[in-house]
């Protein structure tokens, strides 16, 4: 017991709150009750599964009471789980989750930017603080005797007291400051709980006073009688017939268990009855979670039985790819007592899993066939993880494929697989795309030159996860995928006129080969390139150069020997002038720039750029 300071990241964080220019103050009491909701629904799991809390007489409720006389306040009690003086301290004190932490590092400084991501990142209980002098919280914990009340003003300390409550639960209660002062009507209370809450599932009652008068003129006395009124349906929205829920209805929903401030894009709702009874309610945010590329996100599914809330800490119920999903799962046949260890093994859960996501990729392909504009803002947001599925999801591949986009050498924007499929030539024989890490790069890259001159399209794959996600898929459709700047994609372009052009250079080609014998697994002649004098390839067997990267960024140290293959321009004039270079160092010199120049176009490092200079100094004093 006695005075604590709040963690530095919450003093901060709290800064921002009370001096922001939020511009949604009345979310604090959707968050309170929402905070609310999670206890009670901890408490009833628990007095229905576990033996130590079967006896108590569990009644879920949420009330909320206001004063807006000389003091103006506004509380929220509940009768859920309670907290301990250990659980006031670290949940209310402390980065109790990774959302908070990264808020704070998420802060730019500027202070009408920062307050738009406290929606974004749900910062939750804090926030009362916008509208708030002085917060105090009195908790007694299920199955403990003693409670205790935590005081804050939110300037930099928090104090912990033993302190009187009879029943469990918590009870929270804001002295308003003068912005909050207008909070503490009846009306307001209502619209809000409207707006926000009203379907949180256990019943909201809003306690107030209501001015009775009795005689007239001056024998007329005022009298205030207690009210007490149930403001919420207390239903769980999603066991509702579809036809009686408006969008308005889900999009309060959403925001109530997302802890964003903005409508989601779209939302899924599934009752299913048969041999299996189940409903799932999923949401696809507008965008995308901060936590969506850490490895430790937080799940955003919750698990019902029965509308019994089971956890939201279960990453098994979909996919990783599909974490940026949000909603509930609700399963009439499991069994109350499931735990984790269950949950992954359990085969009702994993039909539930499989359908849901079965049902969540073909609404994407609804969306992405009939709202262009809308699948675009969704794939901004989510495209990358979607590309994740490709490599995860084998079972699903074929209908993600329909769903991923790239870049295109002939197409603005983005395009999918299918429309390059309809745009190919009459003769073309593979989807041909290239990948590494620059657009411009790409785009510049020799390798193209063939390809634009007979007016082949070629998807640039400019993300890291391309490359590995590729090596997953060697067919669209009936469709080849061929890498332009791999060996055995080349072999596509070439017609009888260039094998014989082949012939012609071979001596110089083995000349070329015998100086760069230690760099280069083979040099040859090209068909691919039409101005540029040479490029590089992988061979088809041999990991790329973007995914040699990879292995690189990832830290692995045994990466795999391999080396390039050079081509060369048999039409360039440099290639037609080497060939009747008789001095061997100037021809070392020439025949090492091509192979240079090659891998800086590519994006790869020279090995040692000292001597690539010093070759250059001898060319250009040569020219002068």
């Amino acid at each position: 017991m006695g005075k604590y300071k709040f963690q530095a990241e919450v003093s901060r964080m709290l800064h921002l709150i009370i001096h922001s220019l939020y511009s949604h103050p009345e979310v604090f009491l959707r968050e309170l009750i929402s905070n609310a909701s999670d206890a009670l629904d901890r408490l009833r799991y628990l007095t229905l599964t576990d033996d130590d809390y079967k006896g108590f007489a569990f009644i879920p409720k949420i009330d909320i009471s206001f004063k807006n006389h000389k003091q103006h306040t506004i509380s929220v009690s509940d009768t859920g789980i309670g907290m301990s003086a250990e659980d006031l301290e670290k949940n209310l004190g402390t980065i109790a989750s990774s959302g908070t932490q990264h808020f704070v590092e998420s802060l730019s400084g500027d202070v009408k930017t920062d307050s738009n991501l406290i929606g974004q990142f749900g910062v939750g209980f804090y926030s009362s603080f916008m509208v708030a002098d002085r917060i105090e919280v009195t908790s007694l914990k299920a199955g403990e005797e003693k409670a205790h009340r935590w005081i804050s003003d939110g300037q930099g300390e928090f104090e912990i007291t033993e302190a009187e409550k009879k029943q469990p639960g918590t009870e929270v209660t804001l002295y308003l400051n003068e912005d909050g002062k207008k909070f503490a009507e009846r009306w307001q209370i209502e619209n809000i709980i409207q707006k926000y809450s009203n379907h949180i599932a256990f019943p909201i009652f809003l306690h107030y006073q209501e001015s009775r008068f009795k005689g007239e003129g001056e024998k007329r006395i005022e009298k205030k009688e207690n009210k007490v009124e149930q403001i919420n349906s207390a239903s769980a929205l999603w066991m509702r017939p579809k036809s009686k829920i408006t969008d308005e209805d889900y999009n309060s929903f959403y925001k109530t268990i997302s802890h964003d401030n903005e409508d989601p894009l779209h939302f899924i709702h599934t009752q299913v009855e048969g041999a299996l009874q189940y409903t799932t309610l999923f949401y696809i945010p507008s965008k995308a979670p901060f936590d969506l590329y850490f490895a430790n996100y937080r799940p955003g599914v919750k698990l019902y039985v029965r509308r019994v809330f089971i956890t939201d800490d279960e990453k098994e119920l979909l996919p990783t790819y599909l974490r940026f999903i949000q909603g509930i799962i609700d399963s009439d046949d499991l069994p109350l007592n499931v735990n984790r260890e269950i949950l992954q093994q359990n085969k009702i859960l994993a039909k539930i899993r499989s359908t849901a996501v079965k049902k969540i990729l073909n609404e994407l392909k609804k969306i992405a066939r009939h709202n262009m504009s809308k699948y675009e803002n969704f794939y901004k947001e989510f495209g990358r993880p979607i590309k994740e599925g490709l490599f995860q999801d084998s079972a699903n591949r074929d209908t993600l494929l329909e769903l991923v986009r790239f870049k295109s050498t002939s197409q603005e924007g983005l395009t999918s697989l299918n429309s390059y499929k309809e745009r190919m030539l009459s003769d073309q024989k593979a989807i041909y795309y290239i990948t590494g890490e620059n657009e411009a790069n790409l785009k510049a890259s020799p390798l193209l030159e063939a390809y634009k001159k007979r007016g082949i399209e070629v998807l640039i794959m400019d993300d890291e996860i391309d490359e590995i996600i590729i090596s997953v898929i060697d067919r669209y459709k009936d469709t080849e995928l061929k890498a332009i700047n791999r060996s055995d994609a080349a072999e596509d372009l070439k017609s009888e006129e260039d094998k014989k052009e082949e012939k012609t250079i071979t001596p110089l080609v083995k000349r070329i080969a015998r100086v760069l014998k230690d760099d280069v697994k083979e040099v040859r002649a090209s068909t691919a390139l039409i101005d540029s004098p040479s490029c590089i390839l992988a061979d088809e067997k041999d990991p790329s150069f973007q995914m040699q990267q990879i292995f690189k960024a990832m830290g692995q140290k045994e990466i795999p020997a391999t080396k390039p293959i050079l081509e060369v321009n048999p039409n360039h004039e440099i290639i037609k002038k080497l060939g009747d270079i008789k001095d061997e160092e100037l021809f070392g010199d020439i025949s090492r720039l091509l192979y240079e120049q090659a891998l800086l176009i590519e994006g790869i490092e020279v090995k040692n750029p000292a001597q690539l200079v010093g070759r250059l100094n001898r060319m250009i004093n040569l020219a002068l």
